[in-house]
């Protein structure tokens, strides 16, 4: 993976976390860009957009949620990869992160190597050659993994990449039940650590977009997804 090619913004209100991340980053290859607030970082996307962003929550002038929110409703920014670097480990607040559209959550204080290996393999998952390439029906369910659009019903639907991936994965094998683990190999990867709550969180969103029944919990197990007849 030639890291030199990849951008990265850097957003937190601390100097020492701006300085200490960017050294780090910087020494792997990446292009760095740094923010110090979340109306900053909203100006930097809209100006270069970045294929990671690292995010501080708790800042002053706009908070890291209300900036991802907002970078994810401008044009060609909803597939930007989103870390939230935050010293709030609670579950609750992890939830929150991933509801905003989050793909990995690091917590403070950050220590080098697991920062330069969880982005190291964000980026390579992320941007590695696309093995499932053909376009998935199911029903009213279309899927095209190559121009990254769902439509249902005839209607096009806008998937986050961890959703769409997600969804391509549980689709492309219907009826079959995917347990927690290998949903998180398979669409996160083994290199990947995300929280507790992190395929709830997606799958409850996917059913909020789509159909409610589209995909079924088995308790204690998994998920499947469930074969859908044409109206």
């Amino acid at each position: 993976m030639d890291k030199s090619k990849f951008h990265i913004l850097i957003v937190d209100d601390e100097p020492d976390i701006i300085e200490f991340v960017s050294y780090n980053l910087s020494r792997e290859g990446y292009q760095i860009s740094t923010a110090n607030n979340g109306l900053e970082a909203v100006t930097s996307v809209e100006k270069n957009k970045p294929d990671l962003i690292l995010m501080d929550i708790m800042m002053p002038v706009m908070d890291g949620m209300a900036a991802v929110s907002k970078i994810k409703a401008l044009p060609d920014a909803e597939d930007i990869m989103i870390v939230f670097l935050t010293a709030r480990s609670e579950d609750y607040s992890q939830e929150a992160g991933f509801e905003a559209g989050a793909d990995d959550y690091i917590s403070k204080p950050i220590k080098p190597k697991i920062l330069v290996h969880r982005i190291n393999a964000l980026l390579r998952r992320a941007h590695k050659p696309e093995k499932m390439n053909k376009i998935v029906q199911r029903g009213n369910l279309i899927i095209d993994p190559v121009k990254y659009v769902v439509q249902y019903q005839s209607k096009e639907i806008v998937l986050p990449r961890k959703e769409f991936e997600l969804l391509l994965t549980l689709a492309s094998h219907p009826d079959k039940v995917f347990n927690r683990d290998e949903i998180l190999s398979k669409v996160w990867g083994k290199d990947v650590v995300v929280g507790d709550r992190t395929i709830d969180v997606h799958i409850r969103k996917i059913r909020e977009k789509i159909n409610s029944d589209i995909i079924s919990t088995i308790k204690g197990v998994g998920y499947k997804f469930v074969e859908q007849s044409e109206a």
